[in-house]
């Protein structure tokens, strides 16, 4: 499967609450910049999930109108609730796209990516990217980084 973990853009700081936050007019731009450099990349069959705070909701927005709301991604999420929801390593389908929050991705990452004893997090932008399949190799199951993009870099 390949998991894409993909941050909300940059929000406002204030609202209601944290989950009633929106991008700004710089997050919006940031938000249609990767979704331009995705769309061309991801296969028809791919399924989006969001938090269901605003921000990542209007960041999923940016690439399509067909994706899902999921509760279990909201922040503050645990590495287990994204993985579950994903399906992660066979996929709740081949490619999954998962627009979420730190330090959760971060840490996503860091259990998906890193070695025992390393860090357990990684520092993701607000519009960062991160594209993971997901393999066998000599029996055992690993987690291979394709690429990883911010809105500086498309």
């Amino acid at each position: 499967m390949n998991l894409i973990l993909w941050r909300h853009a940059e929000a406002e700081d204030v609202a209601a609450s944290d989950l009633a936050r929106q991008l700004t007019t710089r997050g919006r731009k940031q938000a249609q910049s990767v979704a331009r450099w995705l769309r061309t990349r991801l296969p028809e069959d791919a399924v989006i999930l969001a938090s269901p705070a605003a921000r990542t909701i209007q960041t999923a927005e940016s690439l399509t109108d067909q994706y899902r709301v999921v509760r279990e991604l909201a922040p503050n999420a645990s590495v287990e609730a994204v993985l579950e929801a994903a399906g992660w390593p066979d996929g709740i389908a081949s490619t999954v796209v998962v627009v979420g929050h730190q330090p959760t991705l971060g840490e996503v990452l860091a259990h998906l990516l890193g070695n025992e004893g390393e860090r357990r997090s990684w520092a993701v932008k607000k519009s960062g990217l991160f594209w993971i399949k997901s393999r066998e190799r000599n029996g055992d199951g690993e987690a291979v980084l394709l690429a990883a993009i911010t809105p500086d870099l498309v």
